[in-house]
């Protein structure tokens, strides 16, 4: 029989488990991601839903960080799109089951989004993109990515936050996932191509650039990603410096590999779409998650092994609808948790909700 536990603010959703295997693999030469041809199966052992006030929240982030568990997210009264009125949260748990407040922070005018965290030089930052809204909610008609401009809120110890401040070298970008090598922080951003003054919202000709920092702070150029059709990319750094990513597109989501100094790209599409991709080192494996759009059974937040160069079906969550921006803690050699927001549920009175779930993973 199905039990639901109440934790704080979390709900426990009992879910029956769930197990897909990967299937097959390919090599790609050198740049084969390291591991075995067969990539065990995922179980999919609990999700709760870890937070709900009423409000549209979404895109999230999760670390651990000095021995204890954060988990980032926006909340916004008015819903999904540009709004004044949209904040961060960040909450924070010693055991990733009981959660709790630890910041908040909003821009002025600005619609922050999208916060990701940062561990670096002993600090934990949270970057978020603002789009420009003025004292009210902005049309997408108005949607002006020249205006954008990131922020981070930063702690030494995870308690005493400070910020949010503006992030020099980032207006007119829009800041995504950040990733730390070498001694340096990496941003992923996006932007018009010459900071074209066109139509307002994001076409095809925006770029997705990485951004390099000494600081964390203060952001310049290092490398494109994307010349065409940027969009969210989640990367991460092999031990000798590659770079390997995974793309958003319009169309089928890319998968980007490049060596130092990041001059040279290799583009493939992959066979599908991956809405507000993750891409992490699980063990010796790859792991990419984010949103699928089913045929039949709508959007899901989902997850797939990377072998060579192909994405094989690994586990699908609890979702529906508005749903993906997953972030990822390894427990431990065969476990793993997962933060993702959706959509599928419903309030007492029947209305759909927009909230934040933790999912736990087994290999097998």
């Amino acid at each position: 029989m199905m039990q639901l536990r109440r934790h704080g603010c979390a709900r426990w959703i009992a879910v029956l488990p769930v197990a897909l295997v990967a299937l097959g693999a390919d090599s790609n030469g050198p740049f084969d991601p390291a591991g075995p041809t067969t990539p065990p199966r995922i179980e999919v052992s609990a999700v709760r839903r870890a937070f709900h006030n009423g409000e549209h929240n979404a895109f999230t982030d999760l670390i651990r960080f000095r021995g204890r568990f954060y988990l980032t997210f926006r909340s916004c009264p008015d819903g999904h799109a540009v709004h004044p009125t949209a904040s961060i949260l960040i909450l924070v748990s010693d055991d990733a089951q009981e959660w709790r407040p630890v910041h908040r922070f909003a821009v002025t005018h600005r619609d922050t989004r999208d916060p990701h965290f940062l561990a670096f030089q002993g600090k934990l930052f949270v970057y978020t993109g603002t789009w420009y809204s003025g004292p009210t909610s902005l049309p997408p008609k108005e949607w002006d990515l020249n205006q954008h401009l990131g922020y981070a809120a930063w702690s030494d110890d995870g308690t005493t936050w400070h910020g949010p401040i503006l992030l020099e070298g980032t207006f007119g970008h829009y800041i995504w996932r950040a990733s730390a090598f070498g001694g340096k922080a990496y941003l992923c951003a996006r932007r018009k191509t010459g900071f074209a003054v066109g139509p307002k919202g994001e076409g095809r000709q925006v770029e997705s650039l990485m951004l390099e920092s000494d600081d964390g702070l203060i952001w310049h150029k290092k490398a494109v990603f994307q010349e065409v059709a940027g969009d969210e990319t989640a990367f991460l750094f092999e031990p000798d410096g590659r770079v390997l990513g995974v793309g958003r597109r319009s169309g089928t989501a890319q998968l980007l590999r490049s060596p130092p100094p990041y001059t040279a790209w290799d583009r493939l599409d992959l066979d599908r779409s991956v809405g507000g991709p993750l891409l992490v080192q699980w063990g010796s494996r790859y792991l990419v998650g984010g949103r699928h759009s089913t045929p039949d059974r709508g959007p899901k937040t989902a997850f797939w092994w990377l072998v060579g160069n192909r994405l094989h079906e690994a586990a699908e969550l609890p979702s529906g609808g508005d749903t993906s921006y997953p972030g990822f803690v390894e427990l431990g050699p065969d476990r793993a948790l997962i933060s993702y927001y959706s959509s599928h549920e419903k309030d007492a009175a029947g209305t759909i909700i927009t909230a934040i779930y933790l999912a736990e993973l087994a290999l097998h």
